[in-house]
C-alpha cells in the first residue's frame, strides 16, 4: 500500500508520501515509475491518496474538472465527498460494494489532506477527522505513527516531523519505500 503523513506546528502543515506502488509482489519503484508522487492538488489543498493506484488519475481528473470543491473544514470536507460519490459512480465506474454489512456505500479511499485551514484525514465511509498535531496512512502507518509521536516535541518543523513519519513507514512497511514528496504549506490562523 503506502505511508503517508500529515503533521500540523507552529504555522505549517506539513503533507507527506512515500512513492512506491505495488501491484501484488510487483514493486513498481520511483526509479521505474513517471508518476510517483500520490499527492493530488487542488489550489490551495493537498490530497495524500493511498489504495489502488487507479485513484491518483481517477481524482486527477475530478479535481481538474470541478471547480467548486472546498476542503476547508470537517463539514466542507465531508460534502464535498459526498457529492463526489455520484460522480465516481456515474462517470468513473467506482464500483461501491465493499462489505454487504457495510452502513454505506465505500469510496475506497483513504487519504490525509492538508491546507491553510489545517490537516485532517478521510476514510471509506466518508468518515473525516480533524487531527491537532499529526496523523499517518496506509500500510506503514503504524511505524508513521510512532516515529512521529516520538519526535514531534524534539523536532520544530512540521516538514521534518512529517519526514521522520515516512523514513519509518519505509523502513519497516514492505510496501512502502523512499524517495517521498513533502509538501509544506502555511496555516491560516482562524480569529
Amino acid at each position: 500500500m503506502t505511508t503517508l503523513a500529515v503533521v500540523r506546528k507552529g504555522n505549517t502543515v506539513a503533507i507527506a508520501a512515500d512513492s512506491l506502488t505495488t501491484f501484488g509482489d510487483t514493486r513498481l519503484s520511483d526509479s521505474f515509475d513517471a508518476a510517483s508522487d500520490k499527492m493530488v492538488r487542488h489550489g490551495e489543498t493537498v490530497i495524500a491518496l493511498c489504495g489502488s493506484a487507479a485513484h491518483q488519475l481517477v481524482y486527477e481528473n475530478l479535481f481538474s474538472t470541478e471547480k467548486e470543491l472546498n476542503f476547508n473544514s470537517k463539514a466542507e470536507i465531508f460534502e464535498t465527498f459526498r457529492k463526489l460519490h455520484a460522480k465516481l459512480k456515474d462517470q468513473l465506474y467506482l464500483n461501491p460494494k465493499e462489505e454487504d454489512e457495510d452502513a454505506y456505500e465505500s469510496t475506497h479511499i483513504t487519504a490525509l489532506i492538508a491546507n491553510p485551514s489545517g490537516i485532517y484525514g478521510i476514510y471509506s465511509m466518508r468518515e473525516v477527522f480533524e487531527f491537532k498535531k499529526f496523523w499517518a496512512a496506509g500500510s506503514g502507518r503504524e511505524y508513521a505513527l510512532g516515529a512521529m509521536s516520538t519526535m514531534y516535541d524534539k523536532l520544530d518543523s512540521a516538514e521534518a516531523i512529517a519526514r521522520v513519519g515516512i523514513e519509518g513507514g519505509c523502513l519497516f512497511d514492505k510496501n512502502s519505500a523512499l524517495p517521498m514528496s513533502v509538501v509544506t504549506i502555511p496555516i491560516i490562523v482562524k480569529v
